[in-house]
């Protein structure tokens, strides 16, 4: 027992652990896992590309669907839009996933359920349900910010006046509604994309796939904390890097920024 805790370091004091961690993590050495014996870099490399493809897939559905949807909601002002936004945002990841799989999965057999597969277009294949489990609740979420930000951008002066200039009605929405009200839109659906990478851990593990979100839950049921500290960490690294990004983007979406 002694020789493991000096193994690990655990016979040294808490600062000075947390010190040397710090030390290690610029050098991208994040110690050793408790659970699999092997390094915490090499374990979360090779489950990271896994996971990033259903990030990026999840992503996709979000912007696309989200924007397509708050918009539509927007120049029909219908209350079809509201509603299926209010169901799919009161709609758990976990609820979604399990529903999913029992329909397109187990009834009509179309998509796998369970894996990540082999090859690229398998891979992608069998991460349709996942990245439509984990994309449900973010996307409704767009939809209602894309919406009001439309709406309000409707409301505004110079729409009436470009439109009483006789500008087409798309070219209105495109120049004068939807550019401005873009601003409100990348930032919501950037803070929400951030997030994905929590809420991975929950579809991840509904439909056995090996990535970082099912090895989160792994770690902290065998309290393999050098791994979740890392987890953790880059969790929090990708929120810094989107809200950065979007902090350099801002002005050139909307050039008011830059102005004042």
């Amino acid at each position: 027992m002694l020789a493991i805790r000096h193994q690990y370091g655990l016979d040294q004091p808490f600062p000075v652990r947390y010190l040397n961690w710090l030390l290690g993590m610029l050098h991208g050495d994040f110690g050793q896992s408790y659970l699999f014996h092997d390094s915490v870099a090499s374990i979360i490399w090779s489950r990271l590309p896994s996971t990033l493809l259903l990030v990026t897939v999840s992503t996709v559905l979000i912007v696309v669907f989200g924007v397509g949807f708050g918009i539509i909601g927007a120049l029909s002002r219908g209350k079809i839009v509201v509603v299926l936004v209010t169901i799919g945002a009161a709609v758990p990841s976990f609820t979604a996933a399990i529903m999913l799989r029992s329909v397109f999965g187990v009834k009509l057999g179309w998509f796998p359920t369970v894996g990540n597969g082999s090859g690229f277009f398998d891979q992608l294949h069998h991460v349709v349900l996942p990245s439509v489990a984990l994309a449900i609740t973010f996307l409704a979420l767009v939809t209602r910010v894309t919406r009001s930000a439309m709406l309000e951008e409707l409301r505004r002066e110079h729409v009436e006046v470009a439109t009483s200039r006789g500008l087409s009605r798309p070219d209105v929405i495109r120049r004068h509604v939807l550019r401005n009200a873009l601003g409100p839109i990348v930032t919501v659906s950037a803070l929400l994309v951030s997030g994905l990478l929590v809420s991975t851990a929950i579809v991840e593990s509904a439909f056995g796939m090996s990535g970082v979100g099912s090895l989160l839950v792994q770690s902290v049921d065998e309290m393999d904390f050098p791994v979740v500290q890392a987890i953790v960490l880059l969790v929090v690294a990708a929120f810094v890097v989107v809200n950065t990004v979007v902090d350099l983007v801002y002005p050139l979406i909307d050039p008011r920024v830059r102005a004042r």
